[in-house]
């Protein structure tokens, strides 16, 4: 597992995770799985379960997903240091 920590949001990779390449954001009392694209762009990540709760504030989710973005290069680096190459 590794981690890094911009601007108050918890992004965290972990070890016994699967592709594609994305990482888990903590801000507040939320959870965002966020998806680190191969074409430099952030997304909440493609499953039910993406964003926790399901009744998250907005703003939390936003800003995670904005600090992801901001922080991508990092981000993915720290996912290929894990996983090797997406």
């Amino acid at each position: 597992m590794g981690s890094l920590k911009f601007a108050g949001v918890l992004f965290i990779a972990y070890s016994n995770d699967h592709s594609p390449r994305h990482v888990h954001g903590f801000a507040g009392e939320t959870e965002v799985i966020v998806d680190l694209r191969l074409d430099g762009a952030v997304a909440v990540a493609r499953r039910s379960d993406a964003i926790r709760p399901a009744h998250a504030k907005r703003s939390d989710v936003k800003k995670i997903l904005r600090v992801a973005a901001l922080h991508f290069e990092a981000l993915a680096h720290l996912w290929e240091e894990i996983h090797g190459q997406a």
